[in-house]
């Protein structure tokens, strides 16, 4: 079975053509292949389907605990780069169809994209009992810290902190699973942490759902953008995060575009022997 490793921001994905599968890609599966001891290792699989429509592909979003995500921006933008050159399309522009809807990007270097991701809600199924405008408070090391539940096609909780400091500080695999799985949210979900760094600059964190803390994400970005948006920052702003920084801008309607690189680490093909424990999962 033959694929390729991509990155953007550190944020790493396996992404596989439905042809090339012997078999469905079944949780325990995902599980094994997004492994780094006993697989590949990712923080994820992309599944990329062709589709009876004017899209280029229809995208599937795979965690390493083996759950299907709605959407990735970081993954998004590497499968559309994967998509334009690998000869899925010759157009710089398209669409692709994603579990949360359609989205489309724009290419505009060899390793660079500005993807539209849709519309930015403070209210969706995710947050059921919450108030429209998304505002909570959840504790942290201690402190009540205020926080908004923001849908960017996948849940976001944006926690706003004290400071950079602060943000740099957090141990995120200790403050991150207790707002995972909070039950406010039942669907469970992302988690960013973030603090202003400057005018049209915020410092974010991120502990994503069924991956746990990654050096980037692209939702993640755009849900502590919108947050900080919504508290008076200006419409476009920088995310600096481990992996690097992506560009967020917001449109008066909420309608969101991101910007960053992606580029290949690899093509391999599984080792006969990786085929049978594959064969072997349910």
């Amino acid at each position: 079975m033959k694929f390729e490793k991509w990155q953007a921001l550190g944020n790493d994905y396996l992404i596989i053509e439905s042809e090339r599968l012997p078999w469905s890609l079944t949780p325990e599966r995902i599980r094994l292949l997004c492994d780094p001891h006993f697989g590949p290792g990712s923080d994820g699989i992309l599944l990329l389907l062709p589709v009876e429509s004017s899209a280029v592909a229809r995208l599937m979003i795979f965690n390493p605990d083996g759950s299907e995500a709605e959407l990735s921006g970081n993954g998004a933008r590497e499968a559309a780069l994967y998509l334009r050159h690998r000869g899925w399309t010759s157009e710089n522009s398209f669409t692709i169809e994603t579990l949360s809807g359609p989205v489309r990007p724009v290419l505009t270097g060899d390793e660079d994209c500005e993807m539209e991701l849709g519309t930015a809600t403070t209210q969706s199924s995710d947050w059921p009992d919450g108030p429209s405008d998304g505002r909570t408070t959840v504790p942290v090391n201690g402190s009540d810290l205020d926080a908004r539940h923001i849908n960017v096609g996948n849940p976001q909780l944006a926690v706003r902190c004290p400071d950079p400091t602060f943000v740099d500080e957090l141990d995120l695999e200790l403050v991150g699973p207790p707002l995972q799985e909070d039950s406010r949210f039942p669907n469970r979900t992302n988690v960013s942490f973030w603090a202003p760094t400057g005018e049209t600059e915020i410092r974010a964190r991120i502990f994503e759902r069924g991956v746990g803390e990654t050096l980037s994400s692209g939702t993640g970005a755009c849900g502590s953008a919108v947050a900080a948006h919504l508290e008076g920052m200006p419409s476009q702003l920088t995310v600096q995060l481990d992996g690097g920084e992506l560009v967020v801008d917001i449109s008066p309607t909420m309608g969101l575009k991101l910007r960053g690189w992606a580029r290949p680490i690899y093509s391999a093909v599984l080792a006969p022997e990786m085929i049978v424990s594959l064969d072997e999962c349910n």
